[in-house]
């Protein structure tokens, strides 16, 4: 018998400032952040904790005091189980890998119902320890970190090929981010929630040109955990479900900045893993209802909405600019607020995107609420795209 995965549960802190610096009297724990989300989202599921049985971590971030964190939360929650239980890595991908592995473990039968969860800490570690952390983690050790080569670079380059190639304007880029900050406004979740307007975008400091303090992530703690289930399970339950409908994952084979001459604002390999999912839940982009991406600058943005259909090639700023992307118009993106306002707690980012689209779907995303949503799509990216892993969504009552 073919197995179905579907998401039944959800639960998340609001991303922002979470952690507590080193000599606080009073301490924020991880594992009382995790310990409380992963009974409200099983509680949302309407499953017993007896019936998990596979739980998939995210790697904690280096500054997460309790290391080997998967399996002491484990031993706070008095679970056992008999599928998994382990944490995953892979950088900006790391929290749409442990989605993806938490499935993998009902579709090949290892559970009934598995976790993906996972907290990222990191808003009270210096600027100057974080960013060292971030180049080597990103960089090639012998050439970009040396040369000081951060990730806002990389889409910096970017942006600046989307200009001159189509014409792009800054205030179009600008027009994400305002928009991203009107979702934000009515997100619970979200970090910064205060609205923008276009004016404020474009004449805030420049972090790389072209993009500025509000076209670039913030720092910020988040956590986050998923309840899955087969689809027997979840109708089982007689609430609302959303079910994994298609999956596609490309890696290039670069790292970053190819150093091999290519289309490098193309995204291929959102394109073809877009493609691929497409191809598994029978739809094309246009069938997609709402869309949460892994966009860390406004750039980002643009782009992927392009290379998986969403948006005509070369039209992604333009289309944000004229409201194609926002609540109310053709096809909006990132409702919850995106990276720039819900915020991007890198680990676990993917996680929100998730949660994002698990409300939209069962139609619990309140004045954010896109009419109808029957298709959703979320991406995750390694560095500038040199790997995307994309899953579509379907609303099932």
């Amino acid at each position: 018998m073919t197995r179905a995965v579907a998401i039944i549960g959800v639960s998340a802190i609001p991303v922002g400032r979470h952690q507590t610096v080193d000599d606080a009297a009073l301490q924020t724990l991880e594992h009382e952040i995790m310990t409380r989300l992963v009974v409200e989202a099983v509680r949302d599921a309407g499953v017993h904790k007896q019936d998990i049985q596979s739980i998939v971590f995210t790697l904690p971030r280096p500054y997460t005091r309790q290391k080997y964190f998967h399996t002491f939360l484990m031993g706070q929650l008095r679970l056992a189980c008999r599928g998994n239980v382990m944490e995953v890595m892979g950088n900006g991908m790391t929290a749409a890998l442990a989605f993806d592995q938490a499935c993998n473990d009902i579709l090949l039968g290892r559970a009934d119902v598995a976790l993906a969860l996972g907290i990222n800490m990191e808003s009270s570690v210096s600027a100057a320890e974080h960013m060292m952390s971030s180049m080597r983690t990103t960089g090639d050790v012998d050439f970009h970190v040396p040369s000081g080569f951060t990730p806002i670079a990389w889409y910096a380059m970017d942006a600046m090929r989307y200009m001159h190639e189509h014409g792009a304007t800054r205030e179009q880029l600008g027009a994400v981010a305002v928009k991203n900050r009107w979702h934000a406004g009515m997100n619970p979740l979200a970090q910064y929630r205060k609205p923008i307007s276009l004016e404020e975008v474009v004449a805030q400091r420049p972090i790389v040109e072209p993009l500025g303090l509000y076209d670039v992530p913030p720092r910020g703690d988040g956590a986050a955990c998923l309840v899955l289930a087969t689809e027997e399970v979840a109708k089982a339950t007689g609430k609302p479900y959303v079910l994994v409908k298609g999956r596609g994952f490309c890696h290039d084979g670069t790292h970053q900045i190819s150093d091999v001459p290519n289309d490098m604002i193309g995204f291929e390999s959102a394109r073809m893993a877009a493609q691929t999912a497409y191809e598994q839940a029978g739809i094309q982009a246009a069938d997609i209802d709402v869309a949460e991406l892994y966009a860390p600058c406004t750039i980002v943005e643009v782009l992927v909405s392009e290379a998986t259909g969403l948006v005509q090639r070369g039209q992604g700023a333009r289309a944000a600019a004229e409201g194609e992307t926002k609540l109310g118009g053709r096809i909006p993106i990132s409702t919850s607020g995106g990276l720039t306002s819900r915020g991007h707690p890198a680990y676990v980012t993917s996680l929100y995107n998730y949660v994002e689209l698990a409300d939209q779907l069962r139609g619990r995303a309140g004045e954010r609420q896109v009419k109808n949503a029957r298709f959703g799509l979320a991406t995750g990216e390694l560095g500038n795209y040199n790997a995307a892993l994309i899953h579509v969504l379907e609303a099932k009552q």
